[in-house]
């Protein structure tokens, strides 16, 4: 009987699990619980954030002791690394799964992330660039066969709509904002990681990516199959930029392929995507449903 393993990403937006028995994804699920709510404002992640990840913890744990998981690796990103009470949170999330969880640096998370994304795409595509974008930072690495080099960014689609976005829908000085701070930050990139630009492909990351593919492909329902490897190209992204930034929350919501859950922070998320899109002169990309959770995963079965 081959064994289960499972990873959990204790994301700023989102909580995720992903169990594997070494040959086949046995399970995967997502569930937006907004970790990061006001943690840019407080330092703090808040009491009711933290209730509702360890609320949703609680299902996937009866979900892994259904398929007999035996080894857990959790992870933790950019609302744990900067929050004062992530202790407190660890000890809490540790006593539900049984695991605790770690406290990725940005580094880390990059190039876990570039294993997860890459792992199923030709080498011979390569090399590769990848971006995750998250609810409080983007992560970017560079390689072929692994990340040669990797960045964190402290920008991510909660972060940039909790700080600049204050109107519905949003004012266009609340969007040059973001995309102005997302340019500063990517100049960073440039700088420190200067093979960027000779990416062979691109490659995207997270529910913002994914978001802009369901809508563009106009999914009523998520379909894993249909989104992964997606080719997103730079025409798409900035249509469906322009659609979703221009429109109320309460016109949003009603594009086939955005959820209800994230229809709040998608203009932090779109500002980001489609700046990297014109930074880097990125005609399309490649959309990823393999991520992290992958490269948790990939690290339990070495």
């Amino acid at each position: 009987m081959r064994e289960s393993v499972a990873a959990i990403d204790l994301g700023t937006n989102s909580t995720r699990l992903l169990v594997h028995d070494g040959e086949q994804t046995l399970e995967r699920l997502m569930t937006i619980t907004r970790l990061g709510q006001d943690v840019e404002r407080t330092g703090r992640l808040a009491d009711e954030a933290i209730e509702r990840v360890l609320a949703c913890l609680r299902e996937y744990k009866e979900v892994m002791d259904h398929f007999g998981v035996t080894r857990v690796r959790a992870a933790a990103t950019s609302a744990a690394r900067d929050a004062a009470n992530c202790d407190a949170f660890f000890d809490a999330v540790e006593q539900v799964v049984g695991a605790r969880p770690e406290l990725l640096t940005g580094l880390e998370e990059g190039r876990l992330s570039f294993r997860g994304a890459t792992a199923d795409l030709d080498p011979a595509d390569g090399p590769f660039c990848v971006f995750d974008i998250g609810g409080g930072s983007t992560e970017f690495a560079f390689g072929t066969d692994e990340a040669e080099a990797a960045m964190s960014l402290d920008i991510g689609c909660v972060r940039l709509t909790e700080k600049y976005v204050e109107h519905d829908p949003p004012r266009p000085e609340e969007l040059v904002a973001c995309l102005s701070i997302t340019e500063a930050h990517l100049d960073d990139v440039a700088r420190e990681i200067p093979q960027t630009s000779h990416s062979r492909t691109f490659v995207g990351l997270a529910g913002t990516v994914s978001a802009a593919a369901a809508v563009e492909i106009g999914l009523e329902h998520y379909d894993r199959d249909q989104i992964h490897h997606f080719r997103l190209t730079r025409e798409a992204a900035e249509d469906v930029y322009r659609t979703l930034v221009t429109e109320s929350r309460e016109d949003r919501v009603h594009n086939p392929g955005l959820e209800e859950a994230r229809a709040d922070v998608i203009v932090g998320g779109m500002c980001i995507l489609v700046r990297i899109m014109r930074y880097f002169d990125i005609a399309e990309l490649v959309v990823s449903e393999s991520d992290i959770l992958d490269g948790l995963v990939l690290s339990l079965l070495d």
